[in-house]
C-alpha cells in the first residue's frame, strides 16, 4: 500500500522516552507526504519529492492527514451489562461515592458479571472493541475487576485472553482484583487481600492470564498500605503496577507507586505540588481520563499544570459501564483540549506515543516510523490538525488501517 499526496503526515518522531514538558507540544509532521506499506509494516515516508514508483494499492491522501491509531492505555471493556440506573441516580442528585457506598458502582458491575456466561461476556466485549477500532484505537488496555472473586476475576481474564487471540489490535491484560472490596470481605480487608495473593494471582500467574497489575487506590477502596501489598505480590510474578489514584483524593498513591516504579498512575483529578514533584523525578506517566470527570460532574484533570511542570502525560478513555461509558478517543482528545487546556499537539501526543509507552508498546506502536506496526488513520480533507480536537463530535476519520489493511 501507498498513500501519497497526503496533506500532513503526523507524529513522525522516534521518542525512546515518553514525552514530556515542551516537547509534549512538538508534533512532528512531514508536508505533502507519502506513506508506503509492506504486509503489516510502515517501509518507508517521506515527502512527495521523493516519492517511489509503485504498482500495488494506492491512496491518494490528497487534504487529508495520516497520524498514528490512538494508543488507549486504561480501559475496562469488558463487562456484563450498562449501569444507565446509576446514571439516573446522579442525575438526581447521588454521587458516585455514595451509589459506591450503597452497594452500585463496581460492586453493581461485579455482580451482574457474576451471573453471566464467559461466552456472554466475550461476544459484547469484542462487539465493543471492533467499535473502538472503528473510531481509531490501535492499542488497548483491558482491565479485570468485576470478578472480585477467584472464579469471576479468572472469567474476565480468559475472556480479554480470548480478545487478545482474536484482536488485530495489540490487548494488554491488566489484573485488577483489588478493585473494590466484595461485601462479605467489606470488614475483612485483609482476608480479601490475601484471596489476591495466594489464590487468585498463582493461578493467573500460571495461565499467563496478565501483563500488569493494577489496585484502585481510594478511601473508598484501597488504602495506600492495601495497594502497597498488591503491588508487591504482583511484582513477585513479574506484574509490573499501572495504579488508579488520585480520582477523589491526595493520600500518598502517587508517592507510593513512584516508589515502586509503577508504569502508570490513572485518574489524577485531585494532585497536590508534592506528588508533581515525585511525578517529575521519575519514569510513571501520569495517565489522565477526562471522561470520567466529564461524565462525573467532577473536577477535572490539571493536566495544562502537569505538563508544564514537565510530567509525561497520557490520555486514556476509561471505558466503563459506569462512569465513562464511551471508548471514543477522538472525544477524549478534545476534552484533554478544551478541559485540560493541552494543545492540540500535546493532546494527540498523548493519545498515541505516550499512550504506548504506558502500555510498553512504544517499540511498535504510537507513532510512524519505519518498522512499526502499519495501525495508522487516515482523516477525511481538513484544514489542520487542530480541527481534530475542535470539530468533538463530528467523524473526522475517512479510514482506519490496521496492520496494513483497511477496516
Amino acid at each position: 500500500m501507498l498513500i501519497k499526496n497526503i496533506k500532513s503526515l503526523l507524529q513522525t518522531s522516534a521518542s525512546e522516552k515518553a514525552l514530556r514538558g515542551k516537547h509534549m507540544s512538538e508534533l512532528k509532521s512531514i508536508q505533502n507526504a507519502w506513506l508506503l506499506i509492506e504486509n503489516d509494516t510502515i517501509k518507508n515516508f517521506g515527502s512527495m519529492n521523493s516519492c517511489p514508483k509503485y504498482d500495488g494499492d494506492i491512496i491518494d491522501g490528497s487534504g487529508r492527514m495520516v497520524l498514528p491509531t490512538w494508543c488507549d492505555s486504561h480501559t475496562h471493556l469488558v463487562f456484563a451489562t450498562s449501569r444507565e440506573e446509576e446514571f439516573e441516580m446522579r442525575l438526581k442528585g447521588k454521587s458516585y461515592q455514595e451509589i459506591a457506598e450503597a452497594g452500585g458502582g463496581i460492586l453493581n458491575s461485579a455482580k451482574k458479571l457474576q451471573n453471566t456466561a464467559e461466552d456472554e461476556l466475550f461476544e459484547s466485549a469484542w462487539e465493543r472493541l471492533n467499535e473502538v477500532i472503528k473510531m481509531g484505537t490501535g492499542a488497548i488496555e483491558i482491565k479485570s475487576g468485576y470478578g472480585l472473586s477467584v472464579e469471576g476475576e479468572l472469567k474476565m481474564l480468559r475472556v480479554i485472553q480470548r480478545l487478545k487471540e482474536k484482536s488485530p489490535i495489540p490487548i494488554k491484560a491488566n489484573f485488577l482484583g483489588a478493585h473494590s472490596y466484595p461485601t462479605e470481605y467489606k470488614d475483612n480487608h485483609q482476608g480479601y487481600i490475601d484471596l489476591i495473593v495466594n489464590e487468585m494471582l498463582p493461578q493467573i500467574a500460571k495461565e499467563g492470564l496478565a501483563d500488569y497489575i493494577d489496585a484502585f487506590c481510594e478511601k473508598v477502596a484501597f488504602s495506600v498500605a492495601e495497594t502497597e501489598q498488591i503491588i508487591v505480590a504482583g511484582a513477585k510474578y513479574g506484574l509490573k503496577a499501572k495504579i488508579h489514584t488520585n480520582q477523589f483524593n491526595c493520600m500518598g498513591g502517587i508517592e507510593l507507586c513512584v516508589k515502586h516504579n509503577a508504569l502508570s498512575v490513572d485518574h489524577l483529578e485531585v494532585v497536590n505540588d508534592k506528588e508533581i514533584e515525585y511525578l517529575k523525578g521519575s519514569e510513571t506517566v501520569a495517565t489522565l481520563l477526562p471522561s470520567a470527570p466529564f461524565f462525573l460532574s467532577d473536577p477535572y484533570q490539571p493536566g495544562r499544570k502537569l505538563i508544564d511542570e514537565g510530567v509525561a502525560v497520557a490520555l486514556a478513555s476509561d471505558y466503563n459501564p459506569g462512569s465513562s461509558p464511551s471508548g471514543n478517543m477522538n472525544f477524549v482528545v478534545s476534552l484533554a483540549c478544551v478541559k485540560l487546556k493541552m494543545t492540540p499537539a500535546e493532546a494527540i501526543n498523548a493519545a498515541t506515543i505516550n499512550g504506548a509507552f504506558a502500555m510498553e508498546l512504544e517499540q511498535d506502536y504510537g507513532s510512524i516510523a519505519i518498522g512499526k506496526k502499519a495501525n495508522f488513520i487516515i482523516t477525511k480533507p481538513i484544514n489542520s490538525a487542530a480541527f481534530i480536537p475542535y470539530s468533538f463530535g463530528k467523524d473526522t476519520i475517512d479510514q482506519v488501517v490496521i496492520n496494513g489493511k483497511r477496516i
